[in-house]
């Protein structure tokens, strides 16, 4: 038996790891380690920079927007108070226009005029909305469908209709 023994202490030191390979090893799943977290903080700071970078472009966005809002609501005021009625009768009065008396109008009617419509209530009266109208096969029951499919194939005319001689 002492040379069973002996044998299979020969299989145990040849197949035995040397302290430098096991030591080889554990620097190398360390490394693998730090690089795994390297990589996952990489990645950590690229979505996260991108999500600030997202953020301030939508604050710039949003910027522009109310920029954009009070230069529309500063056109408005100027608009309204150019079209006030007291503008509008300086600046007719500028023109040389005069203020009348009603009682000074006069009205000349002329016969078969019309007044002229603007072309886009024309387009609008052309166009009168309807019912949809749906085919036939979209309101055509389940079982009108399934018994007419079976009283087809019940058909002995049908089963020869097919059929040439």
């Amino acid at each position: 038996m002492p040379h069973v023994s002996h044998a299979v202490e020969h299989l145990i030191h040849a197949y035995a790891q040397a302290p430098w390979r096991i030591q080889r090893q554990r620097i190398g799943a360390l490394l693998l380690a730090a690089v795994g977290l390297a990589m996952v903080a990489a990645l950590y700071l690229d979505v996260t920079s991108r999500a600030a970078i997202t953020g301030r472009h939508i604050q710039e966005l949003t910027r522009e927007t109310i920029t954009v809002q009070h230069d529309s609501s500063a056109l408005e005021s100027k608009l309204a108070e150019l079209t006030s009625s007291k503008a509008m009768e300086d600046r007719a009065q500028a023109a040389g226009y005069e203020a009348i008396d009603t009682s000074q109008l006069e009205y000349i009617v002329v016969a078969g005029y019309t007044e002229p419509k603007p072309d886009i209530l024309a387009g609008a009266i052309a166009l009168r909305p309807s019912a949809p109208k749906l085919p036939p096969e979209y309101t055509e029951s389940l079982i009108a469908w399934l018994s007419q499919r079976l009283g087809t194939l019940r058909s002995p005319a049908s089963g020869l209709a097919g059929v040439s001689q």
